[in-house]
């Protein structure tokens, strides 16, 4: 059965959709059956991969509201260089109407994990990429989750943010999905030349400890620049600093699910 991980922080811009993106393109070329699910209205994962948001026909809006099966959304992802291990559920501006129509429904925050049975048992990975913000659909996504890996800038207010993070998924195990683990916090936008960047991040493994992914991501030019170029890091510029922080997260997060390490000259 595939490992259902959802990648949140109701703080926005702290590197989600880079790393969904980024995250999947890695452990896809390390030939794990990876599908990337973009639950943000805006798209950015779907675009992010190549993938013309504003052309989709059926996406995961209408997967959520029981109009088609998921498989029939799943588009595969550069089958040329990522072997068809990597696809997507996209997603565009129809899925915010999804906010309001769930309130109808009966168990609206189950409908994801509802949608996604179909392919579980047909993948090794599914990624989850949230809106910033504590909605029906980030509730939504937590409750389908297996784990949270929870991208964290660092900067002065981050811990600030993780407090209220903590307070949510706590309510989400208290009243919806019991079963849910933290992944792992993921240091992002790590600059090693500022000073408080390098206390921020102490202070964050210091508290987590062993939650708290080995793998730092640093800010990189090349990979800001790839997602003007539907590309994922990786495709981008495999030598970049980024694509090295990337692919070496996948073999962390591979490792704490009981893979194998994966040969690094093979996945880069």
């Amino acid at each position: 059965m595939g490992k259902v991980i959802c990648v949140a922080n109701q703080k926005g811009g702290v590197a989600k959709t880079t790393t969904v993106v980024n995250l999947s393109a890695s452990l896809a070329a390390a030939q794990k059956r990876t599908i990337i699910i973009d639950f943000d209205p805006q798209g950015n994962a779907t675009s992010g991969v190549g993938v013309d948001k504003e052309g989709i026909e059926k996406s995961i809006y209408h997967a959520l509201i029981g109009e088609v099966g998921i498989k029939e959304t799943i588009l595969e992802v550069d089958p040329k260089n990522l072997g068809g291990y990597l696809a997507l559920a996209p997603s565009n501006h129809e899925l915010t109407g999804a906010e309001i129509e769930l309130i109808d429904f009966e168990r609206r925050e189950c409908k994801l994990k509802d949608a996604i049975q179909p392919i579980i048992d047909e993948s090794d990975f599914i990624l989850i990429d949230c809106p910033p913000s504590l909605s029906i659909l980030t509730v939504n996504a937590l409750t389908a989750a297996h784990s949270v890996l929870i991208p964290v800038q660092c900067e002065y207010y981050a811990m600030e943010g993780l407090g209220q993070l903590k307070r949510t998924l706590s309510l989400i195990k208290q009243r919806l999905n019991p079963d849910l683990e933290i992944e792992g916090y993921l240091l992002t936008l790590f600059d090693p030349r500022n000073r408080l960047c390098h206390i921020v991040a102490n202070e964050i493994r210091e508290f987590f400890k062993d939650e708290v992914f080995q793998t730092i991501i640093p800010r990189n030019v090349r990979l800001a620049e790839s997602p003007s170029h539907g590309l994922p890091v990786l495709l981008y510029d495999a030598k970049s600093i980024g694509a090295i922080s990337y692919i070496s997260l996948a073999q962390e997060i591979i490792l704490r699910n009981g893979g194998q390490e994966v040969e690094k000259s093979h996945i880069g």
